[in-house]
């Protein structure tokens, strides 16, 4: 059973207030303070601390809010699995929006096909989102596409996928020698947070660029969206092959060679840190591998 002070250490931690804590758990602020002053007594440590008014977390408060974390993720599971021996079991995880539209319906398909007694959720979202629900309890694993800390999530590798990018088929150009050559371009991309967006950002970085350079951003969180507005020759875009390659091989999109850049990436199976249901998300992993 969680301790209920570790709930109240959650609460500080997510507004780095007191006052906002108390008012979330509907407990007074003294008790706030108590509940802190007592976890700090207990492990001998200080947990927290003022730059100028901004409270901040110390060394060991952040590696006891990992801690926290993943108890209270397990400690959600766990109810829940108690609940499921009453009646269906129910899982419930997240997936990117390229892996939860072009990858997970057959996945799904074939993992209902051998549980019929399963309640199943997911939580479409970008990684960022993603990993805030883990965090939160909200669900039990993701399939993400960007960027994570591997101190903080535990991962199996799940695939890997080709990230290319893309035009309308009747754009004049095909291939260039240096991505710099599409910056006279609109560029339509996800939003910020979304695993596909970090790629681009992080390469463009290494190359002392950024998504600024190109003329024009269009920031679109919906795949299809983009898709129909590359169409429109209304910009180019980044995006991983799996979500175009239908289009491309009925002409109506096509991909632009860029001699520079030559991108695959991992898709990973994440779920919090030093879980104690390690090998239950190991069994999923397999049931879950296309």
């Amino acid at each position: 059973m969680l301790d209920f002070r570790i709930d109240t250490f959650l609460a500080v931690c997510k507004f780095m207030n007191f006052t906002k804590a108390s008012q979330y758990l509907n407990i007074t602020q003294p008790a706030v303070s108590n509940h802190i002053h007592y976890l700090e007594s207990y492990y001998q440590i200080k947990l927290f601390y003022f730059l100028g008014k901004k409270m901040q977390l110390t060394d060991e408060g952040k590696i006891l809010l990992e801690y926290a974390r993943t108890l209270k993720h397990d400690d959600i599971f766990l109810k829940r699995k108690f609940n499921d021996m009453k009646m269906k079991q129910e899982l419930i995880f997240g997936a990117t929006l390229t892996v939860g539209e072009y990858m997970m319906p057959k996945v799904i398909d074939n993992f209902l096909s051998n549980q019929d007694n399963m309640v199943l959720k997911m939580e479409v979202a970008n990684t960022k989102e993603l990993l805030n629900y883990i965090n939160e309890g909200k669900i039990d694993f993701a399939l993400v596409e960007g960027y994570f800390n591997k101190l903080e999530y535990d991962y199996l590798y799940y695939c890997k996928e080709q990230y290319v990018c893309v035009a309308a088929n009747d754009l004049e150009i095909d291939a260039v020698k240096n991505i710099s050559e599409l910056f006279s371009y609109n560029l339509i991309i996800r939003e910020t947070g979304s695993g596909s967006r970090e790629i681009l950002e992080r390469y463009l970085g290494e190359c002392n660029l950024s998504i600024n350079d190109f003329i024009n951003l269009i920031e679109i969180s919906n795949i299809n969206t983009i898709k129909q507005l590359v169409k429109n020759n209304r910009g180019i875009t980044f995006m991983y092959r799996i979500a175009v390659e239908k289009e491309i091989e009925l002409g109506l999109l096509k991909e632009i060679k860029i001699a520079d850049l030559s991108m695959e990436h991992d898709i990973n199976f994440v779920w919090r840190k030093n879980s104690v249901f390690v090998d239950y998300y190991q069994q999923l992993f397999k049931l879950f591998s296309k």
